[in-house]
């Protein structure tokens, strides 16, 4: 197993998107994986251009985390907001690529 990570790519992990294998249609998480695998290797505006949702996804990723164990005041507000953003912005992002 190592040693095919160390010959692969981590590309070559990757789960492919059933919408686009069937339908020839990128589906609303298309770019999701890959933009993570470029933010850990520190490729940030390229995270973002190839999904541009991962920063909000993010930041409410770390509000609910961090909420599980620190109760903040407001916070279904804040979680309510955080994900209409994130909502919003891949909806955003879907419409625009599927224009272009």
């Amino acid at each position: 197993m190592l040693i095919n990570l160390l010959i692969n790519s981590p590309e070559d992990f990757m789960l492919p998107c059933l919408s686009k294998q069937l339908f020839d249609l990128e589906c609303f998480g298309c770019g999701l994986q890959r933009s993570v695998y470029l933010l850990f290797q520190g490729e940030f505006i390229t995270a973002f251009n190839m999904y541009p949702a991962i920063y909000p996804l993010i930041v409410l990723s770390f509000f609910i985390g961090t909420n599980m164990f620190f109760k903040f005041k407001h916070s279904t507000k804040i979680i309510n907001t955080l994900a209409i953003l994130a909502i919003t912005t891949i909806v955003l992002s879907y419409l625009i690529k599927i224009i272009n």
